[in-house]
């Protein structure tokens, strides 16, 4: 689908699932855990941990009991590792199109500061956007419309669009506030499996796309 792109847009993407997977993001934090735990068999206890996410069952649980170790660790662990993790084909061209048509980028994501702050970093996408809006930082997780106003008042007068992918609360914001808005379809590995519970016009997006690769910019 083609979006129009001038001086007077702010084009703003959620991060987890629709800038990368986010399960990409945790199979890169139960790497660097079972590299500190078994460094010599890492590979091997990463199977069984990824194994047992899979199957819901507790995997911190599990590795408290075997290793000895507090559960405090593992969380730190798991947020403050350096993530391996890639952007999506088709993310880095259409931010660049969007960059050279004059637009403005924006970031709305829920999540701790540094964890979502290392993401970017790795996904080499800091630099394109305008302004970040970060859950921890602002005090408020969507869908409350203070993230989005955040978004307003860096650019006043503009028209905003907002790329996301979790119906339950992506959308909800910018249908109220008049915000044009795109829902990226799930490709079957998003954290967030349920959007079919939120299936009313409040909670859905103004059109849907199957990848980033699908939105041109005119």
């Amino acid at each position: 689908m083609d979006i129009k792109v001038d001086e007077k847009s702010v084009i703003v993407f959620d991060l987890d699932d629709t800038l990368y997977n986010e399960i990409d993001y945790l199979r890169s934090a139960y790497s660097a855990i079972a590299m500190e735990l078994a460094p010599k068999q890492w590979k091997k206890l990463f199977v069984q941990m990824f194994s047992m996410y899979r199957n819901k069952e507790n995997v911190f649980e599990y590795l408290t009991t075997t290793f000895g170790v507090e559960k405090q660790m593992l969380i730190n662990l798991y947020r403050n590792h350096q993530p391996a993790i890639v952007p999506f084909e088709g993310v880095l061209p259409l931010l660049k199109h969007i960059k050279d048509k004059g637009g403005k980028l924006g970031i709305i994501t829920d999540g701790r500061s540094k964890t979502q702050r290392a993401k970017l970093s790795a996904l080499a996408v800091v630099d394109y956007f305008d302004t970040i809006v970060i859950s921890e930082e602002l005090g408020s997780e969507k869908p409350d419309q203070k993230n989005y106003r955040a978004i307003e008042e860096a650019f006043p007068n503009h028209r905003y669009c907002y790329i996301a992918d979790n119906i339950r609360k992506d959308f909800l914001a910018p249908n109220t506030l008049g915000w044009d808005s795109i829902g990226l379809i799930d490709n079957g590995l998003n954290i967030h499996s349920d959007a079919f519970r939120y299936f009313t016009e409040d909670h859905l997006p103004k059109t849907f796309v199957k990848n980033i690769g699908e939105i041109a910019v005119t």
